[in-house]
């Protein structure tokens, strides 16, 4: 099995000075890290499967650095952002904030400063990733389960607290007995030990909407 992608810190920023002493202050600590100088650039560049994190010049020219980070919202890239700036305004930074930007920096700033958001960034990124990962092994096993297993699941986790084998038994019109069959099948097959376990996967994952 292939090892995964170290994680990356690209730097967009359209002045080349900026973005080498920034790269090069990065790599004496040990990050990777990619530079473009511009937000096409980046987007022509860009593997959305590389873990990283994003340092992104607000005034860029053509695309800003604001309409990049919309529009990886809009394809769905949660690629964790730090904005930097020199002209940047009190409305710019609300907007990329309530965007999800980590934080907004107006040039010059401290490299320490950085770094600290930089390392925030990547352990977001992680964590974002392990969920996905956590929740594509979750549907792929959903989706072995045969069609009444996934009807007798989706019971457990939309109604709780109405989950015993009398009550989805009567439900389906089936034995408490297959329901407990049932419910062992699930079980194995989700790689959980309990029904109190299967709802909590369920629900973090979003696998099954609790309704």
């Amino acid at each position: 099995m292939p090892s995964a992608p170290e994680p990356c810190v690209f730097i967009v920023d359209d002045d080349e000075d900026i973005r080498t002493s920034l790269s090069r202050a990065l790599r004496l600590r040990g990050y990777e890290t990619s530079v473009f100088a511009s937000a096409q650039a980046f987007l022509e560049g860009y593997d959305p499967e590389q873990p990283g994190c994003l340092i992104l010049d607000y005034g860029l020219p053509e695309m800003t650095g604001l309409e990049l980070q919309e529009l990886l919202i809009t394809k769905g890239y949660a690629l964790p952002v730090i904005f930097i700036t020199g002209h940047g305004g009190v409305p710019e930074s609300v907007r990329a904030m309530k965007l999800g930007a980590l934080d907004f920096l107006e040039k010059p700033f401290k490299q320490e400063v950085l770094l600290a958001q930089v390392d925030a960034a990547l352990e977001l990124d992680a964590r974002r990733r392990r969920g996905q990962d956590k929740a594509r092994t979750a549907k792929a096993r959903f989706d072995r389960l045969t069609e009444r297993e996934r009807e007798i699941a989706g019971i457990f986790v939309s109604n709780p607290s109405s989950a015993t084998s009398k009550d989805v038994a009567r439900q389906l019109d089936i034995s408490p007995r297959t329901v407990d069959h049932h419910r062992a099948r699930i079980l194995e097959k989700m790689r959980v030990n309990s029904v109190a376990e299967l709802i909590d996967l369920a629900i973090t994952t979003r696998l099954v909407e609790k309704r």
